[in-house]
């Protein structure tokens, strides 16, 4: 599919998104953010892709955040509108049940950190910082901060990036547990594959439930999330992959998943 601020390719299943606004460190803008929702949706239901990876072209920026001019241009109501929109092509990603890496090889900062966000793991280079600045222009974050980050690391943590404004750095955000790995920038696509790759060798039945699972304790309450592990643990019952994976642990062999 043609697209004009993104790049989209796939290789060997896993598909790699890269955010292609260079000059302008891969700001996202209307345009930007429509061609992320059509990559997710291609990722969603295409069989043969397992993961992705999102990233940022060039080497100063994953997404430096949402486009300003284009900011300045909306209303009250043009700006709520432009938040559910990015709430809703993140949520996408997030809810794809295929395992993602954000592969943070610049400065993330606002939309750029909202979308890391939303992958499954985040892999940062040494040199990345990242931060949510919107209430230095007189702003709150509007594609899921708020809400994202204190699950990730903690409410007071969350509050004293967000109200702060102030960035992290890379090493900072492993410690916060804000990224899962600080991998050299010559690595990063590499190490971010790699452990893709790990993942989808497994069933892929299991690596989506355990996602929605996740998901729905997240969203919904704990309570809610434990009875839809069981809902999950009898469904996966019926598939293939179950019958497959015991057989060859009890076989001592690797199991050879097929997707049913």
């Amino acid at each position: 599919m043609p697209f004009s601020h993104i790049k989209f390719e796939a290789l060997d299943g896993i598909a790699t998104v890269t955010v292609n606004r260079p000059e302008k460190r891969n700001a996202l803008h209307l345009e930007t953010m429509g061609e992320l929702g059509q990559a997710f949706k291609e990722i969603t239901v295409n069989d043969s892709i397992k993961a992705a990876i999102i990233t940022g072209a060039g080497d100063r920026a994953f997404v430096a955040g949402a486009d300003i001019n284009e900011l300045a241009r909306t209303s009250p109501q043009s700006a709520e509108h432009l938040s559910r929109f990015g709430q809703d092509i993140f949520r996408l990603l997030e809810t794809m049940r295929k395992p993602s890496v954000a592969a943070i090889n610049g400065v993330a900062l606002g939309g750029g950190l909202e979308l890391a966000m939303c992958c499954t793991v985040r892999f940062a280079a040494p040199e990345a910082m990242l931060g949510q600045p919107e209430v230095k222009l007189g702003m709150l974050a509007g594609y899921g901060a708020t809400q994202r980050l204190p699950l990730l690391i903690g409410r007071g943590r969350a509050l004293e990036m967000l109200l702060s404004a102030e960035p992290v750095t890379a090493a900072e955000a492993f410690r916060l547990g804000l990224v899962n790995r600080v991998v050299p920038a010559a690595e990063l696509l590499s190490a971010s594959r790699a452990w893709l790759t790990k993942c989808i060798a497994n069933g892929s039945y299991a690596i989506g439930l355990t996602m929605e699972a996740v998901d729905v304790g997240f969203t919904s309450g704990f309570e809610a999330g434990l009875r839809y592990e069981s809902a999950a643990f009898g469904l996966i019952a019926s598939t293939q992959e179950r019958v497959e994976g015991l057989r060859a642990f009890l076989e001592k062999r690797s199991p050879i998943f097929t997707g049913n």
